[in-house]
């Protein structure tokens, strides 16, 4: 009977079980008072063995199945993923085996009903439907490699349960929804930087052409000069400063790893990183994307169309995790050798006491003789709320004392960096991109890069 049943994937279900419990003082009683009829109890428990084989029968096959999910999507945005079943029952129940960036424990369960819900409305009668959202929280490539369907007969007594081998991969890519955003297509649409082929005159310091100068001119545009030779007021009009070169380079180390609101800090890197290589390429600029962590990972050629910001993009999706510290005097001396003319180097890392920072000052110090450098570091959104607790006992005022001075002493490495020469951004991950756009925007206007 149990090779019957498992040739039939045929299981006991929870109604069967509460059965067997509730039989169970009752062949007691019939032992205690007729022992000459302790035969019935295990006739009893026959038939109760017979119906749960009847009702798995009666439950019939599963037909077909099928997984309807994206086969790419972005950290940190929902992806909703379905499964569909052609069975008889009324419900069924369906269990996912996947990789832990779609699910931290590494399994998805789902409830399977009758209805429209799955699939946009395109159910046959006989399929049951069921879908979830969830929320990549590391690049990546995700696997589904498992698949478990479970539906009840008609009594609930016994279900049919089936297992299926899988090989469904998902490309999880950095967030772009930043480059999407309604704020910064409305900017690049009504930007002068970037749109058409012209000379770009009204930005940068660079002398183009003199114009008679109307109301509403910045005063400081006027030539004095020019003015006084012609007895009029003339204007200087500058062009735009493009074909900069920048840099965004990824400490892929161990302190970028750290979960900060639900993602690594790196993945906050990566997508502030892009949506400003996105704007640089608009306005005409060329971008590379350089990534490190005990050695150098990632060295893209400059790419200078918007078109090819796709490179840029997949170059972003490659770069791992990694357990170690980052080595920055060999990533940032490499980097150096790789450039030859002065370069705008956009560094996103971070640190945990100033002990671990002194190698990265020294390197960044060595970059500001020839480069200009913007350091970019995420605002650390626990510590705050650790320094903000109320003291209500000895173990929160501690944790409060030691947050206060490691944020002060995240603030002494910052000041070095700034008396150094480097440029130095620090906001919550929500606003970091674009702040580093402003930043770069008011360098790029004031000829600062090349």
């Amino acid at each position: 009977m149990r090779s019957l049943l498992a040739n039939l994937a045929i299981v006991p279900t929870a109604r069967a079980g509460w059965a067997v419990a509730a039989l169970a003082p009752l062949a007691l009683v019939i032992a205690a008072a007729a022992p000459g009829a302790w035969g019935l109890a295990p006739a009893i428990a026959l038939v109760l063995l017979a119906l749960i084989v009847v009702d798995g029968v009666m439950a019939g096959a599963c037909r077909q199945w099928r997984i309807e999910v994206a086969r790419e999507c972005e950290v940190g945005q929902p992806l909703r993923l379905a499964v569909v079943a052609d069975i008889a029952s009324a419900r069924a129940e369906a269990a996912l085996e996947c990789d832990p960036r779609l699910s931290a424990d590494g399994r998805v369960n789902l409830r399977l009903a009758r209805g429209d819900g799955a699939a946009g409305g395109s159910l046959q009668d006989s399929e049951l439907s069921g879908d979830i959202t969830l929320v990549p929280n590391r690049r990546g490539t995700a696997l589904l490699t498992r698949l478990w369907l479970r539906w009840e007969g008609p009594m609930g007594l016994g279900a049919r349960q089936i297992t299926r081998q899988i090989d469904r991969s998902i490309a999880i890519f950095p967030d772009l929804s930043p480059v999407r955003s309604r704020e910064l297509q409305a900017f690049l649409r009504h930007a002068q930087s970037g749109l058409i082929a012209r000379r770009l005159r009204g930005e940068g310091t660079q002398f183009e052409a003199l114009s008679e100068y109307e109301a509403g001119m910045d005063r400081r545009r006027i030539d004095w000069k020019a003015s006084a030779r012609h007895i009029r007021l003339y204007a200087r009009e500058n062009e735009a400063e493009q074909g900069n070169q920048i840099i965004f380079a990824l400490d892929c180390g161990q302190a970028m790893c750290e979960a900060l609101d639900g993602q690594p800090r790196l993945d906050r890197a990566v997508s502030a990183a892009l949506t400003c290589a996105y704007v640089a390429l608009k306005g005409g600029d060329k971008c590379a994307l350089f990534g490190f962590a005990r050695t150098p990972l990632v060295m893209t050629p400059f790419v200078a169309e918007p078109r090819s910001f796709a490179r840029l993009q997949s170059a972003a999706a490659s770069l791992d995790y990694h357990s170690e510290e980052a080595n920055f005097t060999l990533a940032l001396a490499r980097l150096t050798t790789r450039l030859k003319r002065r370069s705008l180097i956009v560094l996103f890392s971070d640190f945990s006491d100033p002990a671990a920072a002194e190698l990265m000052i020294e390197s960044i110090g060595r970059l500001l003789s020839r480069h200009l450098v913007i350091f970019v570091t995420l605002a650390d959104s626990e510590l705050e709320d650790f320094i903000a607790a109320e003291p209500g006992d000895l173990a929160t005022l501690a944790r409060s004392i030691a947050a206060d001075s490691l944020a002060q002493q995240r603030s002494l490495v910052l000041q070095r960096l700034r008396r150094m020469g480097a440029e130095v951004i620090e906001a919550p991950w929500e606003q970091i991109g674009f702040a580093l756009i402003d930043r770069y925007l008011a360098i790029r206007n004031a000829e600062a890069i090349g």
